[in-house]
């Protein structure tokens, strides 16, 4: 894999020139101020066009502005929880943010912020599939990449892109060479197979990695990944239907790691909120029909049996008031409630959609028992399914991630994959964290800071063991989108 780098200027870039090398802002750890641009190196097998439908949006305003990055806090004991240092807004980088107050404790005075001295001669590396199976992902990833670099404004910073081909050895191939150009900290790669490729050689040099797989198996000794965690998502919106009564839980889940995850999770979960699993079901992914596992959870045969049993005895009885009875059983399809008063259904796309329509027809009845779903459920459209309206899942808060896709639109014409914030807020990071004169930036002491950060997605912090530990809202599905039911925190304790 050759790797050829190629820069351009500022203005080039401006006026709509592909992608080599591009301007970065970079803010500060403590506050920040704005430098000159640095740098984006593209291999000429990766190198990408913005596919921007008009003028290029102007990123100087925000070049020109002072800025806002994160801060380290050092809370003392009898001090306020302090909010997360926050990566600059996408909209508000004029505005300034007032420092948390670090000695005072409560009523401690905001100073100005210092002006933010440049980075010094940085290199970092992103590996991502920008050819193969998951080329779409990527160069998604790779956009949100580039506005992170616009939205930053520092000096002497260079992001090194690297193709992975979305396969092992070529995120092994992608390492090797970002190591020898003299990266010093890589983002990527989005695969838990590919980051476990790059992370011996990576350790074996001392360069940390922050990936974007949601496996949490991959993290540790060097290695932190960004991706969302199912384990995290249940816990969350456990906790939440716990809160609101519900003591009897339900599983219904696809077979294989995913649903095993979800599974250990939930059981772990309900047990620390003080309920019970009654039941959980799981089926073949690959298949079409979800009607046995559905009827099994509902326990739709037996409760079948007992109608039945009941009218017949009705209707041998014969007299008034069980002829009125039997009156009443018309209606119905099953005798009797289903054994849980909360379900999780831990899928989502088309086989989410597929296996809530069998809910009510196997009289599941989403009005009297609480449909909770993953992180998976954290998409537009799920409302036109009815059964799912009014249930609950947790993910990030919205809002952020909304005025991100909104910039991402219009730099590129289209709507961002869901993934791409990942890539954003590791640039983001990358470059603020860059920009501190300590000895090591991107050493654990600064990454896995107990106040984290505040990016796209809301809050985060990387875990001891290199997971990224997310600040989740809960959300209820409504007819056209979502709402919040319950905020997400805006700090960690």
């Amino acid at each position: 894999m050759r790797n050829v780098t190629y820069k351009s200027n500022w203005r080039r870039f401006r006026a709509g020139i592909v992608i080599a090398c591009v301007s970065v802002a970079l803010a500060g750890c403590e506050q920040a101020g704005f430098g000159t641009k640095p740098k984006l190196a593209v291999p000429p097998q990766t190198q990408q066009t913005a596919k921007t439908p008009g003028q290029q949006p102007d990123h100087t305003s925000h070049a020109a502005s002072a800025g806002v990055g994160p801060q380290v806090v050092n809370r003392p004991a009898d001090a306020p929880l302090p909010r997360p240092p926050l990566l600059p807004s996408l909209d508000d980088l004029i505005g300034r943010i007032p420092q948390a107050t670090t000695q005072g404790g409560v009523g401690g005075e905001m100073a100005e912020p210092p002006s933010l001295p440049g980075a010094r001669g940085l290199r970092v590396a992103i590996l991502l599939p920008l050819s193969g199976a998951n080329q779409r992902v990527g160069s998604a990833m790779l956009n949100a990449a580039q506005m992170a670099l616009f939205e930053f404004s520092g000096n002497d910073f260079e992001l090194l892109v690297h193709d992975t081909q979305g396969t092992p050895e070529g995120a092994a191939e992608a390492a090797r060479l970002a190591i020898g150009d003299g990266a010093q900290l890589i983002i990527g790669p989005l695969l838990s197979t590919s980051v476990r490729a790059v992370a011996d050689q990576a350790r074996a040099a001392s360069v940390p990695v922050v990936a974007f797989s949601s496996d949490r198996t991959v993290a540790g000794e060097g290695v932190y990944t960004m991706g969302f965690f199912p384990g995290d998502e249940v816990k969350r919106v456990v906790d939440f239907a716990a809160s609101k009564g519900a003591q009897r839980f339900a599983l219904l889940a696809p077979e294989g790691a995913y649903g095993d995850a979800v599974s250990a999770a939930y059981n772990a979960a309900v047990w620390q909120a003080g309920g019970f699993v009654v039941q959980s079901e799981f089926y073949p992914p690959q298949v079409s029909d979800f009607s046995e596992p559905v009827k099994r959870i509902a326990h739709f045969d037996e409760r079948r049996a007992a109608l039945l049993d009941q009218r017949r005895i009705l209707e041998e009885r014969g007299d008034e008031v069980s002829l009125l009875a039997l009156k009443r059983l018309e209606n119905l399809q099953t005798l009797g409630e289903v054994p849980f008063d909360a379900l999780l259904l831990a899928d989502g796309g088309k086989r989410l959609i597929a296996v809530a329509a069998l809910l009510p027809f196997y009289d599941v009845d989403p009005k009297k028992v609480k449909i909770l779903g993953t992180g998976q459920w954290d998409e537009a459209g799920l409302g036109a399914e009815p059964a799912l309206v009014g249930g609950w899942f947790a993910a990030p808060d919205p809002s952020a991630r909304r005025a991100f896709s909104d910039k991402y639109l219009t730099a590129y014409g289209n709507r961002p994959h869901r993934l791409a914030t990942l890539a954003y807020d590791a640039t983001a990071l990358a470059v603020v964290l860059g920009a501190q004169q300590v000895a090591q930036p991107y050493g654990v002491e600064v990454l896995a800071q107990a106040g984290g950060f505040a990016g796209r997605d809301g809050i985060f912090r990387f875990t001891p063991a290199g997971a990224a530990e997310r600040g989740l809202a809960v959300m209820q599905v409504e007819r056209k989108d979502a709402s919040i039911v319950d905020p997400a925190p805006k700090a960690f304790p």
